[in-house]
């Protein structure tokens, strides 16, 4: 099923997310809803608070163009244990600050570990956009968007612009 996903400013996006305990057959359905989410806005990543849910649960799919098989992942309590000295800039946005995108450096490569949704552990290197991506989504289960990294001026540049966007919405 398909959720809507909270926009900027909004207190929950700034939570930091509790890890998930149980591993649930709710848990598992959370999974599904929020591939079908970021699917359908269409997105490469998408964390649980920004559909309102504050666990720590992410996924994300960079297979971006027709060629690429689609490579859904579900992460759960995912946690950075080794990020590179080299780092890399990307261009990102989010679907919780819809049209609005700014470059961003991170560390080129890391390597993350998590759950399954079955409650097996994984871990696996990323670079390039999944490096980004990755890194991206764990930002949002500690609270952090990624306008937090731009200059003030510019940040505030942008909340101002959500704000219209949401009163707009709002008026219908």
């Amino acid at each position: 099923m398909k959720r809507p996903i909270l926009l900027h400013p909004d207190p929950r996006l700034k939570k930091v997310c509790a890890p998930v305990a149980d591993l649930s057959d709710d848990l598992r359905l959370l999974a599904r809803d929020m591939l079908e989410t970021m699917y359908d806005a269409p997105g490469i990543g998408l964390a649980a608070p920004q559909i309102g849910v504050l666990d720590r649960v992410i996924v994300l799919d960079c297979a971006k163009s027709d060629k690429d098989t689609p490579r859904p992942l579900v992460m759960v309590n995912p946690q950075i244990v080794a990020a590179s000295d080299h780092a890399s800039t990307y261009e990102e946005g989010c679907l919780s600050i819809p049209d609005q995108f700014a470059d961003v450096t991170r560390p080129a490569e890391v390597s993350v570990r998590w759950l399954d949704t079955d409650g097996r552990e994984q871990q696996e290197d990323f670079g390039g956009l999944w490096a980004t991506c990755v890194q991206h989504e764990i930002d949002h289960l500690d609270g952090k968007l990624f306008i937090d990294y731009l200059k003030p001026l510019r940040r505030q540049m942008i909340t101002r612009r959500m704000q219209k966007l949401k009163r707009e919405m709002a008026r219908g």
